[in-house]
């Protein structure tokens, strides 16, 4: 051995040689325990990115709209008095208050990265007989494509738009047999109406939107929702999508506007998001408590039968403090040793179920994504489990008596 190596690691590993059987059953099985959080972790952080991507795939992560009519007090006549009656009001189509100066405020906020007005409101489609309800959405494709990537969920034409074109969703297309090129009449409850092109078909991957958008210009939406001049929301997007509600907070209480943001409108995906972390949090502490308590109940026996040999040690001068380090190296090596072979495991684990799970056409579930953190942080975590753990035999082992534990 170099002399440069310290007692106490010579010593483990002479140990660690001698019961080799017991130390490779105890290396395997921190392996498969750590294999276990490995995989699993790779697998429901993957999971829940792939859902948080689609989630905010299809929408602003904040919506601003004008605030809500105020409610009108009524008097009613009674027999003996006069009663005071507040209704609700019906709320009617309006504009946003000064879009175009809230609009540039927005965009020169550094939170902020993409800020898209919209009018939007119902209309009717015509083909032929086929008559459809239909969502009109307004947009400035420049800035909206920020926020929706529609040019990626093209599946016939081009995105592109002008003040004669619309997008329609690919089952509304083949609701009332549409094709790029076709004309469509759009017309609103006043009597307004327009004549358009289908410039592109789009898949949202959502029926609903599918079946119900139909996307145009903001002129030509404005003048079909009878919001000329006007808006019915803006659209907005940050550089940190977990700062929405914040956010949020801050415009309305700055502007006179309605603020709804994405994680309020998902507040169920959330709830759901967070009971899958509790419970792959416990997996994962479920986990690390059987490793350690395999790698004490090793050391604890490994102390029990070297009991003479601890005696010989302290009465050749070995301190309390030497074979308490002795001890504690031996959990440490086993804990890494069983981290670097439950790192590979899962590697070959989350190679086969990529080749193995994937759709009806082929494709993957969902993309996984493997980072070098994880894998470092469950090193770290099984190498510490391990020297935890050795902590109980390793004080025993120190306290022994020398001439108790070599008459043994």
């Amino acid at each position: 051995m170099n002399s440069n190596i310290p007692f106490e690691v010579t010593a483990a590993v002479r140990f660690l040689r001698e019961g080799i059987l017991q130390t490779l059953l105890i290396v395997v099985g921190v392996a498969v325990g750590v294999s276990v959080i490995v995989f699993m972790s790779a697998l429901i952080n993957s999971l829940q990115s792939n859902l948080m991507a689609r989630v905010l795939s299809g929408q602003a992560q904040i919506v601003l709209s004008p605030p809500k009519q105020s409610a009108r007090p009524m008097l009613q006549l009674g027999p003996n008095s006069v009663v005071r009656v507040v209704q609700t009001r019906v709320q009617q189509q309006t504009s946003i208050d000064q879009w175009i100066k809230l609009r540039t405020i927005l965009s020169q906020m550094p939170e902020i990265n993409a800020v898209s007005p919209m009018a939007s409101g119902a209309a009717l489609i015509t083909r032929g007989s086929a008559t459809r309800s239909i969502s009109l959405l307004g947009i400035d494709p420049d800035n909206y494509y920020r926020i929706v990537n529609i040019p990626a969920d093209m599946v016939e034409g081009t995105s592109r738009i002008s003040g004669q074109d619309a997008l329609i969703g690919k089952d509304l297309a083949e609701d009332i047999g549409l094709r790029t090129g076709d004309k469509l009449h759009v017309s609103n409850a006043s009597g307004t109406n327009r004549t358009l092109t289908i410039s592109g078909i789009f898949d949202l991957g959502n029926k609903g939107a599918n079946l119900r958008n139909v996307i145009v210009t903001l002129n030509t939406a404005q003048g079909l929702v009878d919001l000329v001049g006007g808006v019915s929301s803006i659209d907005v997007n940050l550089n940190d999508a977990y700062a929405a509600d914040a956010v949020a907070d801050r415009i309305v209480s700055a502007h006179a506007v309605k603020a709804d943001s994405w994680i309020k409108t998902n507040a169920q995906f959330f709830t759901a998001m967070n009971a899958q972390t509790i419970s792959m949090t416990t997996i994962r502490l479920s986990v690390a408590l059987s490793v350690a308590l395999g790698i004490a109940s090793v050391l604890v026996v490994s102390v029990v039968q070297r009991t003479k040999e601890i005696g010989i040690l302290r009465a050749m001068g070995a301190s309390q403090g030497q074979v308490l380090r002795l001890f504690l190296v031996q959990g440490g090596i086993v804990g890494l040793l069983g981290s670097i072979g439950g790192v590979l495991l899962a590697r070959l684990m989350l190679v086969f179920w990529v080749l193995l799970a994937r759709n009806p056409d082929g494709t993957n579930f969902f993309a996984i994504d493997i980072t070098p953190a994880i894998y470092a942080w469950t090193a770290v975590l099984a190498t510490a489990a391990g020297i935890l753990a050795a902590a109980v035999p390793a004080i025993n082992a120190a306290r022994l008596d020398p001439v108790v534990a070599i008459r043994g």
